[in-house]
């Protein structure tokens, strides 16, 4: 039977609710949201003459959580606009609008009685075949469907989302005692190509997989920072992103998620998980409760290991239990890894520490490995849940099997054996059948060490994704150091960049010319794209400044007709180019994108053009593209001025898309050209589809544009008001007015006398003037340096 999800009841809108309803939202389907009618009136609606019965009323708490969540940053939404396919309602009156509804999904509070009314509900009005799920973080699953109807129970389960719904991409699937098959395999798929997850089935253990892992990572920290006399700082500048985890490592994590909500969860494994070998872990330290009695929670409460007074962040001693100035934490075994780019390359060396940091590496991985290994077959069959869990929904970038092969598997058990440590048994069996690693690559895919075989298989679901990691020393087409070109199979070539942030310099600009004059000669297609954190932060500012400071205008005029060249040539050639951006995606690696033949973006790209943060306007083609799309909307009789100023204040205000659709309303994506895709994981293979297609469909390279219409004096005279306005109002500083009348002048096409038909080329030479002698300017100079050294913009 085929299954259709076209619109979801969410049942429960607090920050969960919210934040699940604004992700269905997010992708196109019709949400229906309910929540309870209040019990009193607030004094508001008693001033308004409102009683109980008034429906604004009745839906005031649905109405007011949904209305915080659309404030909250980040946003839950990708665009504002999605929320209008929320509808909302509340459990009494509404609640029989669930039969119109293909999935309901619980998320009240988690309480098995009050969950159970909610379900008797829910079976009364839902129609049979309906998917229902619970997004319950830790109650027993096999609890909560007894005593409802066959077709209820076939169709129930857990389905566990991570705060918050949107960012975070763990989707635990938990079956009951009776779910179908069908039901399963139909969420899973649904949960990694339509929501954009990393699916994980679970069993129905407490805290699941995700949170009984990272519950006890957490609380093994908790007792290990007291035992080896560790400040707070110094946790989190071990176990954030030298180790590939969030910057907000340890404690800024548990500020954020609220440490009542991690008490709930430890004390959860620790009444249900007796026999559990780390029982005794799960029992918080005295300083736990403590801040708990304090109301210390985090954020929340405005306080919890860290505290902000005025602009002075401040730091909980564990030993005192009282606030004190941050400070710096530093090893000297942090500084042995400076120079290795890649977490999973650094834990070599920091599990042979000499100092304090060796000593906390090598007891923490050692717990984490047996408590890990210990937890197969309970909690999962298959080890490389756990690290796809702990990657989805804690983010970290690698799992504890992954890191523990980067360290070795035999050199990991002896570290273990040496802190008191021993894997479980299946390890060992593992090592004596002749299997010297948890994972490995086979043509292309990852192979996982199967327990009952003892053998590497390959790990289901990846027919779907192109993983890069696995293809780019064997499929290696060309390379230099700051990028790669691999072939990905069927003709189409993938252009990777691997300089420092995935800026754009001199390599990246080669390696883009070679890679199309590749597929120029051999191939069908092109796809520029690569899995890193980011897609790119833009043009090497870097070599922009030191040729400025040197005076080097030849050269460095020189390089920006090399940078526009690029983007044109990634324009016109006589194969698809598709570019394929996702997070960051800034200033050049915006230009990038908006000079290919079609763009695939991840939902989560955060694209903009910028550069009038480092004190010049977009140089490498930006600021023609958004003439010549302005040229593009203009229509009879319109008023053309407010087209382009329209596009003008993008680039002036350096408006940064916070999704890819947003990047639509921002015209920096187009609608009917550009598509995005919410799985990010899939994006390179969608691309590839994307690539072919268009060469299959016949292909033919475009003629460079004679005919974007500039309106000259007309809008330079409108922007040049505006701009003076703004210097007037001290809404910009002088500099951001000389800025802004360089950008005026060239999105006018210059001081033409009239409204003109010019070229592509015409306005690029006069956007490479314009940005040329913004280089010149101290004040830009000093953004480009602060920018540098500081890693945000100086307005001067």
């Amino acid at each position: 039977m085929k299954r259709t999800i076209k619109k979801v009841a969410v049942v429960g809108s607090g920050i969960m609710g919210s934040g699940i309803a604004c992700h269905f939202a997010n992708i196109g389907l019709e949400v229906l949201l309910l929540d309870i009618v209040p019990n009193a009136l607030t004094e508001i609606e008693e001033k308004k003459g409102l009683t109980l019965e008034s429906k604004v009323v009745r839906n005031r708490v649905v109405n007011d959580h949904l209305a915080n969540a659309l404030k909250s940053n980040p946003s839950p939404i990708y665009s504002q606009k999605f929320a209008s396919r929320i509808t909302t309602g509340n459990t009494t009156d509404d609640m029989s609008k669930i039969a119109t509804c293909d999935w309901i999904i619980e998320v009240v509070v988690e309480r098995l009685d009050i969950k159970k009314l909610v379900f008797e509900q829910i079976d009364k009005f839902r129609k049979p075949g309906t998917l229902v799920t619970s997004n319950t973080s830790g109650i027993p699953i096999k609890f909560m469907s007894e005593g409802r109807s066959d077709d209820f129970q076939a169709h129930f389960c857990g389905t566990h989302f991570f705060n918050p719904a949107r960012y975070l991409k763990l989707f635990e699937i938990i079956p009951g005692p009776k779910t179908s098959q069908e039901v399963l395999d139909f969420l899973f798929e649904y949960g990694s190509k339509f929501l954009g997850k990393t699916s994980v089935i679970a069993k129905d253990t407490p805290a699941f997989i995700g949170n009984r892992i990272g519950i006890f990572g957490i609380q093994s920290l908790f007792h290990q920072v007291k035992e080896m006399g560790l400040t707070i700082e110094e946790v989190d500048k071990l176990t954030g992103p030298v180790i590939g985890r969030p910057k907000s490592a340890t404690f800024r994590t548990v500020d954020v998620v609220g440490l009542d909500t991690l008490v709930h969860v430890a004390n959860g494994i620790y009444d249900n998980c007796p026999n559990d070998e780390a029982h005794d872990l799960f029992k918080l330290p005295d300083f736990i409760n403590k801040m708990m009695e304090n109301k210390w929670l985090g954020s929340k409460t405005g306080q919890g290991f860290y505290k902000k007074e005025g602009k002075d962040i401040l730091s909980l001693d564990l030993d005192t239990l009282e606030y004190r100035a941050a400070k710096k934490a530093s090893f000297a075994t942090l500084e042995l890894t400076k120079t290795i780019d890649k977490p999973i390359d650094r834990f070599k060396v920091l599990v042979k520490g000499k100092d304090k940091a060796g000593d906390f590496y090598r007891k923490n991985f050692s717990a984490m490995f047996a408590y890990c290994s210990n937890r197969v077959p309970e909690i999962t069959d298959e080890f490389y849940k756990i690290d796809d869990a702990m990657k989805a929904g804690f983010g970290w970038e690698n799992g504890p099997f992954e890191i523990w092969d980067a360290i070795g598997v035999e050199k990991a058990i002896a570290m273990m054996e040496a802190e008191g440590y021993k894997p479980a048994a299946w390890v060992t069996d593992m090592l004596i059948s002749g299997n010297k690693s948890f994972y490995s690559v086979k043509n292309g895919k990852t192979c996982f060490y199967n327990i009952p075989s003892k053998s590497q298989e390959e790990k289901p679901g990846q027919d779907a994704f192109i993983i890069l990691d696995n293809i780019r020393e064997s499929h290696k087409v060309w390379g230099n150091s700051d990028a790669s070109v691999i072939d990905l199979g069927d003709g189409i070539l993938n252009l990777e960049f691997h300089s420092k942030m995935n800026t754009i310099g001199g390599g990246v600009l080669t390696a883009i010319n070679k890679a199309i004059d590749l597929a120029e000669k051999d191939y069908k297609g092109l796809v520029i794209g690569n899995q890193g954190t980011n897609f790119s932060v833009g043009a090497n500012i870097g070599m922009i400044f030191m040729m400025a400071v040197e005076q080097e205008y030849d050269e460095l005029n020189m390089a920006i007709k090399m940078f526009q060249d690029t983007m044109m040539r990634v324009r016109y050639s006589s194969i698809p180019v598709i570019v394929a951006p996702h997070g960051m995606t800034l200033g050049g690696g915006c230009e990038m994108s908006m000079h290919a033949d079609r763009v695939v973006a991840a939902a989560e790209t955060y694209i903009g053009l910028v550069e009038f943060g480092v004190g010049v306007i977009p140089g490498g083609g930006g600021s023609k593209e958004m003439a010549l799309r302005a040229s593009d909307l203009f229509r009879k009789n319109d008023v053309e001025l407010n087209v382009l100023q329209e596009n003008f204040l993008t680039i002036g205000m350096a408006k940064v898309a916070t999704s890819a659709y947003e990047a639509f309303d921002l015209g920096i994506l187009q609608k009917g050209k550009d598509i995005v895709v919410v799985n990010k994981d899939r994006q390179i293979a969608v691309a590839k589809q994307v690539a072919l297609q268009m060469a299959d469909q016949g292909y033919t390279q475009p003629v460079r544009r004679t005919d974007i219409k500039v309106l000259g004096k007309q809008a330079l005279g409108m922007f040049l008001v505006g701009t003076n306005q703004m210097v007037a109002g001290k809404y910009i500083s002088e500099h951001d007015l000389k800025i802004a009348n360089k950008l005026a002048y060239v999105m006018a096409g210059g001081d033409l006398s009239e409204p003109t038909l010019v070229s592509e080329q015409y306005l690029l030479d006069i956007e490479r003037e314009a940005f040329l002698s913004l280089c010149t300017e101290r004040k830009t100079l000093e953004r480009i340096q602060f920018m540098l050294t500081k890693g945000k913009p100086l307005r001067n």
